[in-house]
Parts: C-alpha cells; sequence; structure tokens
C-alpha cells in the first residue's frame, strides 16, 4: 500500500480550507444585514473561543503554542484581518462583481511569489493553471457578462488589489514561519476579532442577531473563518503552494454549485465553462504531483 509523502499530505490538508471557503456564500445569505466588521469580530471571535477549547484538552502547557515571535504574530493577525478589511471597503466603493474578481487575484499571485520561496520552482504549468483558474472564476463571477471597469471607482479597485496581495503575500510568507504551530492560529484569531472589533465600533452601528443569524455566525466561526484558516495555516506551511493556490479557485466554483443545489442561485452555461476551466487549471498545476503519484511504486 501506498501512502502519501508529507508535502502531499499538507496540500490535501490544505484544500480543505478551500472546500469550507466554498460554504462563505450560503451563510452569508443567512447574516446578509449583519454589518460586515461586526461579522468578521464574531466569527472570528467563534473561531477563537472553540479553538481555545480544542487546545485546552492537551493541558494548560499547549497555550505556550501562543507564545510566537513578533513577526509571526504581524503576519497573521494582518493576513486574517487586513484581507477582509479591505475587501469590505472594496465592495463599498466598487461594483460588487468587478471588487471580487481583482480581490480574486490572489491565487494567481501566490503561483507567481511562491518562486522566491527557497527551495520552490515556478514551472509554465503553474502558471497556465492559475490563469486557467482565474479566467474560469471571471465566468462565475461576472456570470458570462463581462466587465466594465469604471474609474470612478477607482478607490475600490485599489482596496480590491491591495486585500489580493495582502492574502497571497500572508500565504506565501506563512512558509518562512513553519516552525511556528497550528495552535496558534487561536491567538492570530483572537487578534483579528479584537481589531473586527475596533473597526465595527468606529465605522458600524450594532445590529443584534436573530437566532437563525446565531447560527449562522456559529457555522461560519467553526468552518469557513474557524478550521479554514488552521488548515490553511498548515498546508501553506508544509504543502506544495503553487497547487494551494491554483485549487483555491475551486472555492468560487463550489460556491456557486451549492447555492444552485439550495435553490438560491439559477443554474446557467457560465457554470458550465467556468467548471472546464477551473477544474482543467488545477489538474494542469497539478502535473507534478500527479505524475508523482502515477509512478510511485
Amino acid at each position: 500500500m501506498t501512502f502519501l509523502d508529507p508535502k502531499t499530505k499538507a496540500t490535501l490538508i490544505g484544500t480543505i480550507a478551500v472546500l469550507l471557503w466554498a460554504l462563505l456564500a450560503l451563510f452569508t445569505t443567512v447574516v446578509k444585514s449583519i454589518p460586515p466588521f461586526q461579522l468578521v469580530s464574531l466569527c472570528f471571535s467563534v473561531a477563537t473561543v472553540f479553538s481555545a477549547v480544542w487546545i485546552s484538552r492537551r493541558g494548560p502547557g499547549a497555550f505556550r503554542a501562543l507564545r510566537q515571535p513578533v513577526g509571526a504574530w504581524v503576519l497573521s493577525v494582518g493576513g486574517l484581518f487586513g484581507y477582509h478589511f479591505f475587501y469590505f471597503v472594496a465592495l463599498a466603493n466598487a461594483p460588487a462583481v468587478d471588487a471580487s474578481l481583482i480581490a480574486y487575484l490572489w491565487p494567481l499571485f501566490i503561483v507567481l511569489l511562491s518562486a522566491l520561496l527557497p527551495g520552490e520552482r515556478l514551472r509554465w504549468y503553474h502558471v497556465a493553471g492559475a490563469v486557467c483558474g482565474l479566467g474560469g472564476a471571471a465566468v462565475l463571477v461576472s456570470k458570462g457578462q463581462g466587465f466594465d471597469f469604471d474609474p470612478a471607482f477607482a478607490a475600490g479597485y485599489g482596496a480590491s488589489l491591495a486585500c489580493s496581495i495582502l492574502w497571497s503575500g500572508y500565504s506565501v510568507l506563512n512558509r518562512r514561519y513553519r516552525a511556528v504551530p497550528v495552535e496558534a492560529v487561536c491567538g492570530f484569531c483572537g487578534g483579528a476579532a479584537i481589531l473586527g472589533f475596533i473597526t465595527h465600533g468606529l465605522m458600524e452601528s450594532w445590529v443584534t442577531p436573530d437566532a437563525w443569524q446565531w447560527l449562522a455566525i456559529a457555522g461560519l466561526g467553526l468552518g469557513p473563518v474557524g478550521i479554514a484558516f488552521f488548515v490553511w495555516d498548515y498546508g501553506t506551511k508544509h504543502g506544495d503552494i503553487q497547487v494551494l493556490g491554483v485549487s483555491a479557485y475551486a472555492a468560487p466554483l463550489l460556491s456557486t454549485l451549492i447555492l444552485i443545489v439550495a435553490g438560491a442561485a439559477p443554474a446557467s452555461p457560465a457554470v458550465i465553462w467556468g467548471c472546464l476551466l477551473i477544474v482543467g487549471g488545477a489538474v494542469l498545476a497539478s502535473k507534478n504531483i500527479l505524475i508523482r503519484r502515477r509512478t510511485t511504486p
């Protein structure tokens, strides 16, 4: 019986984050009346509490994992909160379709920036797969209708670009702190929650969630804003960063399919074309892993 090598295993663990992020759209349809930074702060609070409970099962000494270099804290808290901050600023200052497409440059940036990491080599199929994935995401986000970039929304476009650079930079630089255990993400989520509450207090008014919204917030905090960041942390530190970058384009595809199954969105030819481009890109970018698995005795 052939077992997965550590790098492939870490890559597969990292892709769990993509599956969880695909649930974001479905959950957020329930909490769309909640101000965005209030939602971010509550979700990260849920993630912090449940991960703290999980860590505490290993004994009081387990919380020593939070004693990490200042650089690790700045990078991780800045990545987690900064992405959401600039994304919401972008949505407030530019059309959602345009802002979402620019924000979804981060998987492509991950693939390109990964060439700067020690021991990583950027191949043509990594870039080609990432470009195919971006094309598929563009088809899904625009529903095949194209885009109309207006200079009047330059501030929103700039914020979208900032969030894509922040998240790709965090994901790639995270490899530098591969010695930092995944348990430390509990503290990073707590830092993001605090910044979320501060931003909410400065920019928004509190809206009390109803029972269903509290359940959705708990679901978000456990999955897309909880476990997802723990497995992404592990994957980016120990897995194939190029494959992880391209696999991220599966999130808008799976999200669209989930909405269709739930009856919240119609099926269309754009979904088929987007699916073909994203899946094709992911297979192409994973060429080295697929070949290695096929030739391993």
